[in-house]
């Protein structure tokens, strides 16, 4: 069954893969973009939207939603102490706030739906705590804070489910991937010895949208090539 879609930052990296991917499926996807305009597809339209921007415009979408990914996201590795407090805040508009109020405009949409799901994404030092993180580690938090909660409110309507993934080679993370001797060494660092792959991510973004993740809600699922369990 097909299925409509709105995947807030489709047009690079997991949300990127993640469109192309339920496009290929035979969904309806609604991508948002920022500064990456990306040509419409089959399957696949594009609306260019500011997420800290104040009475968003989606009349682009259908009255029903089935699913909601909410992918905008930045990485800052910086001493605790050259981080500034607005720095923090700027952060957490983006990833917590942006992810707030695109749910608030699309709860009317997805509660028309049977089965809809809200996935959510945070980051391995959420639960691992790594040094020089605690930019990202604040607002990503706050996200499988915020994940757990509306699992618990929307139930059984609504499912929501959240990935936190360990690094993943994509334009976020290219500062810390730009060579092949950082790419091996953060390879290096994860049990299975490679870097994550936006297909990875996408692979389990669209089983948490797709029905056969039914019985699943209110989940934080570490996607980390087994850096966050076990050590080898």
């Amino acid at each position: 069954m097909q299925k409509n879609i709105l995947i807030v930052g489709a047009s690079s990296g997991i949300g990127r893969q993640t469109a192309l991917q339920l496009a290929e499926e035979g969904h309806r996807v609604y991508g948002t973009f920022n500064n990456h305009e990306c040509p419409n597809t089959q399957n696949i339209s594009y609306h260019k939207m500011n997420v800290l921007a104040d009475n968003q415009d989606f009349g682009f979408l259908p009255e029903q939603l089935d699913g909601l990914l909410y992918c905008p996201g930045s990485i800052s590795l910086r001493p605790f102490g050259r981080i500034k407090p607005e720095e923090f805040a700027a952060d957490f508009q983006l990833q917590v706030l942006g992810a707030v109020k695109t749910i608030q405009v699309a709860l009317p949409m997805l509660k028309k739906s049977e089965n809809a799901s809200i996935v959510l994404f945070s980051t391995v030092a959420v639960q691992l705590g790594l040094g020089f993180h605690s930019q990202v580690a604040v607002s990503k938090g706050a996200i499988e804070g915020l994940c757990r909660s509306l699992a618990a409110e929307f139930a059984p309507k609504i499912r929501v489910n959240c990935i936190a993934p360990s690094l993943t080679d994509t334009a976020l993370a290219a500062n810390l991937l730009n060579s092949a001797e950082k790419k091996e060494a953060n390879a290096q660092r994860h049990p299975l010895k490679k870097i994550g792959q936006p297909e990875d991510i996408a692979n389990l973004a669209c089983f948490l949208i797709s029905d056969k993740s039914g019985w699943m809600t209110g989940q934080i699922l570490h996607l980390d090539g087994g850096i966050g369990s076990i050590r080898s």
